[in-house]
């Protein structure tokens, strides 16, 4: 799951940052509303964590512009002011959810998960291709019912192939989906956790690869 955090306080931020990424989010993090308009226009976030407080473009005003450009990425706005009216004036603009700082992680991170479930109760839960079960919520993947040992980037891309099932997906496109901006490999190093990946699949009883090389385009399942 990748966050766009938008929070003008860099310690705040910091703190937010390392919390989410512990939980195995992959987290962008910028400080105004501008930005940020830009950041989602050109990646795919899975969950924007929104201040209202920012600078240049404050946080309803951004949901706003994005409610009226049809993005449909769930908003979960975070500030100082604990007015009903200001909640009202969030939830009106276009946000799934308000928490008031200061902020208490534990239910926070509740609450992002409870957004990640909305309309997608189906595939909340576990998620199957064949003879590959993975659960999201508990990071366990398993094949023929042997328990595979994944790396969180493993686990992640594994996932992203299960949840687009035969539509191919380039390196570029995993690659945006699975690192945040400015940590991004070479899209070589795609090709090597693909390898490892068909390693631990075929040591867990797989006969036939279950990726399938799309040359020149990229990869799904088969």
């Amino acid at each position: 799951m990748k966050i766009l955090l938008v929070e003008d306080d860099p310690r705040l931020a910091e703190v937010l940052v390392e919390a989410l990424t512990d939980q195995r989010y992959i987290v962008d993090w910028v400080g105004d509303g501008e930005t940020a308009w830009d950041q989602l226009r050109l990646q795919t976030y899975n969950l924007l964590l929104l201040d209202v407080g920012l600078p240049v473009l404050d946080g309803v005003q951004l949901c706003q512009r994005l409610r009226a450009q049809g993005f449909q990425i769930p908003v979960l706005m975070i500030t100082a002011r604990d007015a009903s009216s200001d909640k009202v004036l969030g939830l009106d603009a276009g946000a799934d959810d308000y928490m008031v700082k200061p902020l208490d992680l534990p239910e926070l991170l509740a609450r992002i998960r409870a957004l990640s479930r909305r309309g997608q109760v189906a595939t909340s839960l576990t998620l199957e291709w064949g003879s590959l079960v993975l659960s999201p919520e508990t990071f366990e993947a398993s094949y023929q019912g042997h328990k595979l040992q994944l790396t969180p980037k493993e686990f992640a891309l594994l996932e992203l192939l299960i949840r687009n099932g035969r539509r191919i997906l380039s390196r570029r496109a995993i690659l945006d989906h699975l690192w945040g901006v400015g940590e991004a490999p070479e899209e070589e190093s795609i090709k090597a956790h693909i390898k490892t990946l068909r390693q631990k699949l075929k040591a867990a009883g797989a006969e036939l690869d279950p990726i399938e090389t799309v040359h020149s385009v990229g990869y799904r399942l088969r």
